[in-house]
């Protein structure tokens, strides 16, 4: 069950409107890697995890957090509307402030959601549940939520110098913060995890239904040999199965394709046409 406390989380107040940055901030709350993202991905995680225990309740937890988030930045885009030239535009439009404020603001954000934030990126593009994982296996998806805390604390940071607003820098401030706990908690639990189950998920896939002869070979698909330098060209594997190796110019292992042709109704070209064996006279 879920119960809505009016105060915020954090203080989402700019000290002045700034509409172009509004439309910045929809990055931040309804990108692929916003805040709507993370609390849906978490909380489906949750809900999906079998059985109590600390796991899922630091995913629910988490979650649970991130729905504040939205509700900060929800807050914060509509305060920065405040002030939005919504009137004569062309009238307003003559005055160079005001045309650099709407040439460079959302119109949406005055014609669609009233002067209030959307389920949407920065340049509209409408929110979609593409965006979050939820597997059932808890480290492939704490790894996907260190990706996700990792891209989103690199686009608030990137926003961070976007303004020189006291107020929005410190409510970003907050969510840097909560974003450094969030890669931090996600990647403390990944190690738990990979100390029970090992590295390689799924870990309990029967080993031996797996090509072993290739399961640590980097194949060099590139000009060079660069990726040879790396500590995933050699020396004992990550999981601690196997070793390591790099091929330089790896074979082919299969054979060329020969397809059939289609039934004459499917009406593709002729067998007889694609053949580049056969005469000039009768192609």
């Amino acid at each position: 069950m879920f119960y809505h406390v009016k105060e915020l989380q954090y203080h989402a107040k700019p000290e002045r409107p700034d509409p172009i940055f509004a439309k910045k901030l929809q990055e931040v709350l309804g990108g692929q890697f916003g805040e709507i993202s993370v609390a849906l991905q978490y909380l489906f995680q949750g809900w999906n995890t079998r059985g109590d225990g600390k796991y899922r309740d630091l995913i629910l937890d988490t979650g649970t957090e991130e729905l504040a988030h939205i509700e900060m930045l929800a807050t914060m885009i509509a305060r920065l509307l405040d002030g939005a030239p919504v009137g004569d535009v062309e009238t307003a439009a003559k005055d160079p402030i005001v045309g650099a404020i709407l040439g460079g603001m959302n119109p949406q954000h005055v014609i669609v959601s009233g002067l209030g934030a959307m389920p949407a990126d920065s340049v509209g593009n409408r929110w979609t549940a593409d965006y979050i994982v939820a597997s059932g296996n808890l480290l492939a998806d704490f790894r996907a939520n260190l990706n996700a805390e990792s891209q989103g604390r690199l686009q608030v940071a990137r926003l961070y110098y976007e303004t020189n607003d006291p107020g929005v820098r410190d409510m970003l401030s907050w969510l840097l913060a909560r974003d450094t706990m969030h890669q931090n908690q996600w990647y403390a639990a990944i190690c738990e995890l990979e100390e029970k189950e090992n590295i390689v998920v799924p870990s309990n896939f029967p080993r031996h239904l797996e090509k072993q002869e290739v399961s640590y070979t980097l194949f060099n698909f590139s000009k060079g040999n660069a990726s040879a330098q790396g500590r995933w060209a050699h020396g004992p594997s990550m999981d601690g199965l196997g070793q390591f190796n790099y091929v330089a110019n790896p074979p082919a292992f299969g054979e060329k394709p020969k397809l059939a042709p289609a039934p004459p109704h499917i009406f593709n070209t002729l067998p007889q046409v694609m053949r580049e064996d056969i005469p000039p006279s009768l192609k």
